[in-house]
């Protein structure tokens, strides 16, 4: 059991490097690259969301090989190939070698972020995969605290190209070989032994995709997906909108991270005493209450920063959730193929999410609060998936 708790330990390293490196790099890069380029933003940004298209389309691939074969391979070679298209990336001449790059580190990706980390720990722990779930959380919530300001850093310091090829850098001296030496191979993932109150089959995943369940589940993270990712491009000129000056708004949303930190940290601690299903339900329900809250707050700062507060804890426990439902649902022995299959609407919803608001911005005249009671809509209709999802599984299951 030692060891299982080295490849948390080690996992949680990795997350922070690989998130940090390949997604949240991309905020800071993605000025340079269009100013050399001489791409407009929109173009530049597609590469970005082409890659979380094609890492959802690779996801289920990613996933079920996973299952068959284990960790090791599958993620150090996600490492692998992170680490040198970072570093040919540093050598970008043109928008289509731009995307062409973005499309093959969007493969890489579905190989080294969560989605194949928690499959790999529910190898590993089973029944118990949800505490270990939860930890490595805990590191990946680091990355971008840690990787904004050192890009930034090492930016200033030695230019873009050569950052990008220091990030490619720690991916395959560090990833690939943590990868490599501590996860698990071929190694048989022990038969689950079912726990009470959770499922007592596993199912394939061709099973699985005959379900209802499974689509409400799917449609539940894509609308939070969706959420996510239009806040973490519009939340800034959100709060500008009702009058905060722009270092008031950053020190706001600088909340975020922090509460979802302390999300998972309750998550481990009091959240375990209750059920997956209860802990998701209520953090999906928190998000919508938090955006109608940020929507009615007029240009009053308290209710933005209960908005913040809310929305941050959200987010930090909806990870967990998205990591522990599918066993809980559908079981363990198919849980990266199951997780893949889930995680590819949620991808295609993270590429599109900041495009789609902007078009509702438009079409509202710009004005942010309508489109903050879309949003609400949208996650309310994201807490009626995921019930409807329980309510399915449980006429299946009786």
């Amino acid at each position: 059991m030692r060891d299982s708790w080295v490849v948390i330990c080690v996992l949680g390293v990795t997350l922070i490097v690989s998130y940090g490196s390949v997604f949240y790099s991309f905020s800071l890069l993605m000025e340079p690259l269009q100013r050399e380029l001489g791409a407009t933003k929109n173009l530049t940004v597609g590469a970005f969301s082409l890659a979380l298209v094609i890492a959802g389309l690779c996801a289920t691939h990613i996933g079920s090989t996973i299952d068959r074969i284990g960790g090791r391979m599958v993620m150090s070679t996600g490492s692998l190939a992170a680490g040198l298209l970072l570093v040919l990336l540093s050598r970008v001449e043109s928008v289509v070698g731009l995307y062409v790059l973005y499309a093959c580190l969007g493969a890489a990706m579905a190989a080294i972020l969560y989605e194949p980390a928690f499959a790999v720990l529910t190898r590993i722990f089973g029944a118990n995969a949800r505490r270990a779930i939860t930890t490595s959380t805990l590191f990946g919530g680091l990355a971008g605290t840690v990787f904004w300001p050192l890009t930034q850093e090492l930016m200033a310091h030695f230019g873009w190209r050569d950052t990008l090829a220091m990030l490619g850098a720690m991916n395959l001296l560090l990833c690939a070989p943590l990868h490599l030496w501590f996860l698990p191979g071929r190694s048989p993932q022990k038969k689950a032994v079912p726990a009470p109150g959770r499922a007592s089959d596993s199912k394939s995943l061709h099973e699985v995709l005959r379900e209802p369940a499974f689509y409400f589940l799917g449609g539940a993270f894509m609308a939070n997906g969706l959420i996510f990712s239009a806040l973490s491009v519009h939340i800034l000129s959100m709060m500008q909108s009702k009058g905060m000056s722009l270092a008031t708004a950053a020190l706001i949303g600088a909340l975020v991270g922090p509460m979802q930190v302390a999300g998972r940290i309750i998550e481990l601690t009091v959240g375990q005493r209750f059920s997956i299903v209860r802990v998701g339900l209520l953090a999906m329900v928190m998000l919508p209450v938090s955006l109608l809250i940020f929507a009615a707050s007029g240009f009053s700062l308290w209710p933005l920063v209960v908005f913040a507060l809310m929305y941050g804890l959200s987010n930090g426990i909806v990870t967990i959730v998205r990591g522990a439902m599918p066993a809980q649902l559908f079981g363990r022995e198919n849980y990266g193929a199951v997780s893949g299959a889930l995680a590819m609407p949620q991808m295609f919803a993270l590429a599109s999410g900041p495009f789609l608001v902007s078009l509702v911005w438009t079409a509202t005249g710009g004005n942010y609060d309508r489109v903050l009671l879309v949003l609400s809509a949208i996650s309310a209709t994201g807490v009626a998936f995921f019930y409807a999802a329980i309510r399915a599984h449980h006429r299946t299951t009786t």
